[in-house]
């Protein structure tokens, strides 16, 4: 930051104060040497506001290209798409002078009813963190800003200014913070935005473990901290653990403590100056980074936002071979999404999208020839001015009458913008009980019955799947949702899309069902690392859906797996074969599982991925080289990452309950060694290479006195025996003093 000294030198540090908090709602305080920029929401459009401005899209903001939201755009699995929407996101900020847009989200989706799930990529961190990091890259190649958030633990909306989440720190690294760390690592983000809630009982914005120790210090973070609209909770704690802005500005009010802070010495001056600094170096980067030359085509970025669309829509089911549409037959749409769809979430993320594809006209554009009636089915959440409440069984009447004259009725279900939004978590996984019955009464009328999913979170689907034969899940799928549907529907695009959360049976089998919302403030993650599928399949529960799961219109056959390990990654190559008559894409997963773990483990976990597009009849391979650290768990007594040494089983499959080949791959580990005292265990004590060999002769003496005890297995026991309980009945006869320098000399070579 030299480059940067200059300039601070020369402000006053109430200048320095007020460069660490907004100017107004979205843009950061100018002083000499230092630009003002300009940040707005995001992540999947450009929210930027003219006039009236808040954090809940409750004021309109300029028109703008509305993505698939990140639920849509994680079920493509594919980083590439990630980075081109990030890029397009650069253009469009760079063109209406947006320095830093507030994106992307990658908290892990712990419990299907959390009210910002839409923002969110997966139940799983890979997942999250390899399509956050491409997006990340996208957006800041071209010259803006990312912003990394909510850092940390924000899943959930229930109480979300004040709650803590509880989680004991291996889940807490592996599964909650790993997504954030590989984006960080991968792609530096400009900036990262702390939480609202509380981690462990600090809140996210005055955690300096969690900011500086972790954040900085561990992962190499170079950027600026920038807090959560309103999430400061005592500004002068928060610069001190190491956030550098505060936003929204509140006309000086916390500037004042900062410098009051700093006047009565409770607050160091340097730790001012250097979140100016950083504050400084964001501002300058940002107009560096200025294109103002940048122009964009709404057709271009519409027809992104239908390619990742078209890419992110799942084949749940298909069992009678309905889907394509044959573009004669007679079609009965029915239901309120086909005519007015729901394609995005609610709260700061709402875009005001250039143009909405509907997805009945796409549907009769592409059947031009047939018959294609609607019914509503159901009624509106919000009915216009003009539209009176329709009578519930007139409206399901209606939509029978249609389907039984058709030849295949097409049923749109999901959930309306009220029912899930930012700063309110769902009570339920259902689906309206009025579409449900719709649907009954129209495969009863009608067997020949394909539902379309429109959603943000998981919603229970077995009495969907007790119905009709074939199912689209279309999650939310941005302004071009309407075409992507329809493409899929009569097989323009062959359906690739592969779900990154796991459906439940029922609301009672999820991970958290007994820990979520939490009470007083506190929720506690009970359910360790056993998050989504790994929770699912440790416990060999049922499940409507699995993570990963996606079919095709074509099939695909595993051919051959192949694993190396090589330095600190292991190869993987996997041959597919497309075995059908339609060309198409698979989503190749790959697994790790160790049955003889020293530490609790999923069955299997997601180690890496790749995708192949294939022609009927070809083969392909798809490589991924999967990072030694895949293999890793957090050990929380020696407060790092440890490999074990030895053999794990890695597959291929396509799904996380789909797996067609599996082999085994040796890798070299590291030796877990504990300070040695009175507490370690026997085993312990004997395992380690100076303390084993040094009290070895007094252990075997003492078991030749059992008899058989060349046939009995001691390990169990040793490894439940305390040292210092042994010691003090045959502490007296070892030589004095051996004890403490054997333990010294052995800890001091495992370094403590």
């Amino acid at each position: 930051m030299s480059d940067i000294a200059p300039t601070l030198d020369e402000l006053t540090i109430e200048q320095k104060a007020a460069l660490g908090s907004g100017a107004d709602f979205w843009t950061t305080t100018a002083a000499d040497g230092v630009p003002s920029i300009l940040m707005t929401d995001g992540p999947h459009g450009l929210r930027k506001q003219e006039g009236a401005t808040d954090h809940l899209a409750l004021s309109g903001s300029l028109p703008a290209t509305c993505f698939p939201p990140a639920v849509a755009l994680s079920q493509t699995w594919d980083p590439a798409l990630a980075f081109r929407v990030g890029e397009a996101l650069g253009r469009e900020s760079q063109a209406a002078g947006v320095h830093v847009l507030l994106g992307p989200g990658v908290n892990i989706k712990r419990d299907p009813r959390g009210g910002r799930n839409f923002e969110y990529f997966s139940e799983d961190p890979l997942v999250s963190g390899a399509l956050g990091s491409a997006w990340v890259s996208g957006l800041q190649s071209m010259g803006v800003g990312a912003s990394l958030k909510h850092f940390a633990a924000n899943n959930q909306e229930t109480d979300r200014m004040r709650v803590s989440a509880d989680i004991d720190p291996r889940p807490l690294r592996e599964i909650y913070l790993r997504a954030f760390q590989k984006v960080v690592e991968e792609a530096q983000p400009w900036t990262v935005m702390c939480s609202y809630n509380r981690v462990n009982g600090v809140h996210a914005s005055q955690n300096r473990w969690l900011l500086t120790e972790v954040l900085r210090e561990q992962w190499g973070f170079e950027g600026l901290v920038v807090s959560d609209w309103g999430a400061v909770a005592d500004r002068v704690a928060a610069v001190e653990a190491g956030l550098d802005l505060q936003m929204p500005g509140n006309d000086g009010f916390d500037d004042a403590k900062v410098v009051a802070a700093v006047g009565d010495g409770s607050l160091a001056p340097d730790v001012v100056t250097l979140a100016a600094a950083r504050v400084t170096r964001l501002a300058r980067q940002a107009v560096e980074g200025r294109r103002p030359e940048t122009t964009w085509d709404t057709e271009d970025h519409h027809d992104l936002a239908r390619e990742v669309a078209s890419r992110a829509i799942v084949l749940l089911r298909d069992d009678q071979g309905l889907l394509p549409l044959d573009p004669t037959q007679r079609l009965a749409v029915i239901g309120e999404f086909a005519a007015r769809p729901r394609y995005q979430g609610g709260g700061s993320s709402h875009v005001n999208a250039i143009r909405v594809d509907v997805a009945l006209d796409e549907i009769r554009a592409r059947a031009p020839h047939a018959e294609v009636s609607y019914s509503a089915g159901f009624a509106s959440d919000k009915p216009s001015d003009k539209e009176t409440v329709a009578d519930p069984a007139a409206l399901r009447a209606d939509a029978v009458r249609a389907a039984t004259d058709a030849d295949v009725a097409v049923v749109f279900l999901g959930l309306f913008d009220s029912q899930e939004t930012e700063g309110v978590d769902r009570t339920d996984i259902e689906l309206p009980a009025d579409q449900l019955e719709l649907l009954a009464a129209v495969v009863a009328a009608q067997p020949r019955t394909v539902v379309v999913l429109s959603h943000g979170g998981v919603v229970r689907l077995a009495p969907v799947v007790a119905g009709p034969s074939a199912i689209l899940d279309g999650a939310l799928l941005g302004q071009a949702g309407g075409s992507a549907l329809a493409d899929v529907l009569f097989g323009i695009v062959n359906p690739s899309g592969r779900l990154t959360e796991t459906v439940p049976d029922r609301l009672e089998d999820v991970p958290s069902f007994t820990n979520f919302p939490g009470e007083r403030m506190h929720v506690r993650y009970g359910e360790g690392i056993h998050v989504g599928y790994r929770w699912y399949d440790a416990r060999s529960i049922d499940v409507t859906f699995p993570f990963g799961h996606g079919l095709s219109y074509t099939t695909f056959a595993y051919e051959s797996l192949a694993l190396e390990a090589e330095g600190d990654t292991v190869n993987v190559r996997v041959t597919v074969r497309n075995t059908g008559e339609r060309a198409g894409r698979e989503i190749v997963q790959l697994y790790a599982s160790r049955d003889d773990s020293t530490v609790v483990r999923a069955p299997r976990w997601l180690v890496g991925f790749g995708a192949v597009d294939l022609a009927p009849g070809q083969s392909g391979e798809v490589e991924v080289t999967v990072p030694r650290r895949e293999f890793e768990y957090w050990d929380e007594e020696l407060q790092g990452w440890l490999v074990e040494g030895g053999e794990y089983r890695v597959a291929a499959g396509a799904s996380s309950r789909d797996i067609r080949l599996s082999d085994t791959v040796e890798l070299v580990g590291e030796i877990a060694r504990y300070r040695l005292g009175a507490d370690s265990s026997i085993g312990e004590v004997l395992r380690d290479p100076i303390a084993g060999p040094a009290f070895n002769e007094v252990f075997a003496a003492m078991f030749e006195q059992f008899s058989g005890a060349e046939d009995t297995d001691y390990g169990p026991m040793l490894d439940s025996l305390p040292f210092g309980r042994f010691l003090t009945t045959v502490g007296g006869a070892l030589p004095p003093g051996m004890v403490d320098d054997v333990l010294a000399r052995a800890n001091a070579a495992n370094g403590f």
